[in-house]
């Protein structure tokens, strides 16, 4: 799974937006985790091309549900059955997006607990994982917008730490994830291999990491072998 995940250079990703509307200002962040805000990238609307970026609430609330807190264990979705799942198959065909960030953690079993490390693209540049996202409006307040990230087979390098990865987008699928007129899984199927794991690489960090009220750069720096 992705439970949490990182976008520590908001400016290179803005960067390369160029085509992206409306862009706001976006903080560096460390720690992201499920039920923060945090920035997708979708189209506009469902009758434009333009793109936007827009912060919704980590942990995908279908339209249908009753109640919200389903969210919270909605933050992934297994990409090789996402078409079929009822609780995905309306955004999968409707509201995908583009969930930014710039690494991600897993953790590792070992004999006495479990060890964090984050993995990234070895250029350090910001990537897109592929998600879903949907609107709630069954509460007394404003609608909730919320997503879900894609997960697939782990790359050789993710494998050692988890079964599971995020699926991470060249630009080219990028493009196709958004656009609106590939609807069906066989649209999809090139963008579950798994990521290159010889342009990725990965690392320990401090149980620092654990903690889901830890949003500092202390995050993602490797571990000292005095830390743990």
């Amino acid at each position: 799974m992705c439970g949490r995940y990182t976008l520590s250079t908001p400016s290179d990703l803005l960067a390369d937006l160029k085509e992206v509307q409306d862009l706001p200002e976006l903080s560096a962040r460390y720690n992201i985790a499920p039920t923060q805000e945090a920035p997708i990238i979708r189209v506009a609307g469902p009758s434009s091309e333009n793109r936007e970026l827009a912060l919704l609430r980590w942990g995908l609330v279908p339209f249908w549900a009753d109640d919200p807190s389903i969210g919270n264990r909605m933050i992934n979705a297994r990409a090789e059955t996402v078409g079929e799942k009822p609780s995905f198959r309306n955004s999968f065909k409707k509201r995908r997006c583009i969930v930014a960030a710039d690494g991600f953690y897993e953790w590792q079993k070992t004999g006495s607990g479990k060890q964090p490390y984050l993995f990234r693209l070895k250029s350090r540049q910001p990537f897109g994982m592929a998600g879903l996202w949907d609107r709630w409006e069954k509460g007394d307040g404003q609608p909730l917008e919320t997503f879900t990230i894609l997960t697939t087979q782990p790359n050789e390098l993710v494998a050692t730490a988890h079964h599971r990865m995020p699926v991470i987008l060249n630009r080219r699928h990028i493009d196709l994830w958004l656009d609106p007129t590939a609807d069906t899984a066989s649209d999809f199927g090139a963008l579950w291999e798994p990521f290159p794991a010889d342009e990725m690489e990965g690392f320990p960090v401090s149980t620092y990491v654990n903690n889901p009220a830890n949003d500092t750069p202390r995050c993602i720096e490797p571990l000292r072998v005095s830390e743990g």
